[in-house]
């Protein structure tokens, strides 16, 4: 086998094993692209994705001869000096779970091979006259020019997150004048990230309930204590507020039965243990705060148009049982006298969650209607999401609310139709809104999980109005500038 087909078969490999680190370990498990910290990590990727993608495309169909030949080995060189300075970035910034450790191992053995590989042929190359020799190497080739694309979109969207990362500064939370200690789950999550950084820079401290305990400390800078499992809070610490975010995505893999059962497992399980813990605990928390979602209303058909309320009653379907199952389960915390509020979120508008994923198509020009686009999208800011928490913080400190347990709706007092919605952000970051997408294939890929998307609710905060709060973003139009 000659050294160049050999060089370009291992690149093809760095290809596929570097789609898997990005969306496996990037994407899904670290979201990097949501991090705050991860913001010189994001920028060191959209350099290195620049120069790789301009090496699989170049190399793809072209033998770089004459000065040519000199130029590749520069960007060569600056490449492996990016990986060298990415992996002291990664060490000092975040603690990596094991499977990225030996995915980055294995790419920098397989990268320094085909790098080798092509450092042979460079004297060859070198001695030609300039030019690009046309050296085409049929299906390789072409997927060799995928995964540059591929690459390149990827550079594209950390460059994108890291730039809004710099613009987007949280306005200071005021929660309580007495210095508590909040217990949160889901603390690494997106909106779990925001909270624990406001209270930490409002004076308070937090203990976070973590499946990766060495990882959350890592990502609050050790500032927060960090345990594994309910069990390693003795019931004579002291625990003034419970704050419950945790729970598995909603959103991904068919919501087959054994789905549906790891779902309920992550929220309804997971919230009784929480009750049974108040229930031990020697010091009871005055407060609960515990997530659920608008998904508690069922699905609105399009067409119908009336805003629902907390009052509105839960609809015969898996994502309300859910949220109903969820929402009775921190209710039992009641027993224990301490005051249960259940948050019922829409869609959080932030550097994180869903919306980086949503406005990817926007971002390249692709942007438009969902299905129909008449369905109902209830969003809120993640700004609004932790003042609302502490809205409900400050009146249970006060005793204003006279049941024990309540529940109200995390949404903006704006509802938009999807359309809308897809129009308002093409606007804000100026792009066009005309690429439709038929809902047909996400209905056959997902089932129906794909109701959530394709369905929707306009839910009203009626609440939080009622009792005066005033939203920062009460129109979309604010919100999603408040994050370009």
């Amino acid at each position: 086998m000659n050294t160049h087909l050999l060089a370009l078969q291992l690149m093809a490999l760095q290809g596929c094993l570097g789609a898997f680190d990005t969306l496996y370990h990037h994407e899904f498990n670290e979201a990097l692209p949501q991090r705050t910290g991860a913001r010189r990590e994001l920028g060191i990727h959209a350099l290195r994705a620049a120069i790789y993608g301009l090496l699989f495309v170049g190399l793809a169909c072209w033998e770089w001869h004459g000065l040519w030949a000199w130029v590749l080995a520069g960007a060569f060189t600056v490449e492996i000096g990016l990986t060298l300075w990415d992996f002291v970035v990664e060490d000092r910034s975040r603690l990596l779970p094991a499977s990225e450790r030996v995915t980055h191992t294995i790419l920098a053995i397989n990268g320094g091979a085909f790098i080798a590989l092509l450092a042979l042929l460079l004297p060859g190359w070198a001695a030609q006259p300039t030019a690009f020799a046309w050296n085409p190497q049929g299906w390789l080739s072409a997927f060799l020019v995928l995964c540059g694309a591929g690459v390149a979109l990827s550079g594209l969207r950390d460059l994108l997150a890291m730039r809004r990362m710099k613009r987007v500064v949280a306005s200071p939370v005021f929660f309580d004048e007495t210095k508590r200690t909040v217990l949160v789950t889901g603390a690494t999550g997106f909106v779990g990230q925001h909270l624990v950084r406001a209270l930490l820079a409002d004076g308070h401290a937090v203990i976070a309930l973590s499946r990766q305990p060495r990882q959350a400390a890592w990502l609050f800078d050790g500032r927060v204590r960090c345990v594994a499992a309910l069990d390693e809070l003795p019931a004579s610490t002291q625990v003034d507020v419970v704050v419950n975010l945790a729970g598995a995505r909603i959103l991904g893999p068919r919501w087959t039965e054994g789905r549906k059962a790891a779902l309920r497992r992550s929220r309804v399980e997971l919230t009784r243990a929480l009750a049974d813990w108040i229930g031990k605990a020697e010091h009871k928390p005055f407060l609960l705060l515990s997530a659920s979602a608008i998904g508690y209303y069922g699905i609105q058909r399009i067409g119908d148009d009336t805003p629902l309320g907390e009052d509105s009653p839960p609809q015969p379907m898996f994502m309300s049982d859910l949220c109903r199952e969820w929402e009775e389960a921190a209710c039992a915390a009641a027993r224990h006298g301490t005051r249960v509020e259940c948050m019922r979120f829409g869609l959080v508008l932030g550097m994180g969650g869903a919306l980086p994923m949503m406005l990817l198509p926007i971002l390249l020009g692709l942007g438009g209607r969902l299905g129909s686009g008449r369905q109902w999208l209830s969003w809120i800011h993640v700004d609004d999401v932790v003042r609302g928490m502490a809205h409900r913080w400050q009146r249970a400190r006060k005793g204003i609310d006279q049941e024990l347990t309540g529940a109200s709706n995390f949404t903006a007092p704006e509802g938009v139709t999807q359309a809308r919605f897809s129009e308002t952000a093409a606007r804000v970051w100026r792009r066009p809104s005309f690429m439709p997408t038929p809902g047909w294939p996400m209905r056959a890929a997902l089932g129906e999980q794909s109701d959530l998307l394709l369905e929707g609710q306009r839910v009203a905060p009626a609440r939080l109005q009622g009792e005066g709060y005033v939203f920062r973003y009460p129109r979309l139009e604010d919100a999603l500038r408040s994050l370009k």
